[in-house]
């Protein structure tokens, strides 16, 4: 299971940002996950319960935002969301498109006292 690899990493990032910060706990920690990132948000939150303990994240909320598929159709010129994991741009068809967002996992934000 790579969420615990995952979370280890959110970890120390929320670490050396607090204490960038001279914060002394964080409160909440904000994260955007992409459809597409290969992560299950279920399986994260419940690693980061589980690793948080004996850390500066000790008492912090884990916030999941699912990120949804986003296309970009060179044709068209516009970006659509997607709900299923399909590149056809849903306006003409075509495969001209790129993938814009729903790929990753980012740290979004910080509470932090």
């Amino acid at each position: 299971m790579h969420e615990y690899s995952i979370v280890q990493a959110l970890l120390n990032q929320c670490e050396d940002i607090a204490k960038k910060h001279n914060a002394k706990e964080v409160k909440r920690v904000i994260t955007k996950i992409g459809k597409l990132s290969g992560v299950e948000p279920y399986l994260l939150e419940s690693a980061f319960e589980t690793f948080k303990e004996g850390t500066i994240c000790e008492r912090a909320i884990l916030q999941i935002d699912i990120q949804d598929i986003i296309i970009y159709c060179q044709n068209c010129k516009r970006d659509f969301v997607v709900k299923e994991f399909a590149l056809a741009c849903p306006e003409c068809q075509s495969l001209n498109t790129n993938i814009v967002d729903g790929e990753d996992m980012y740290l979004m934000s910080l509470e932090m006292e």
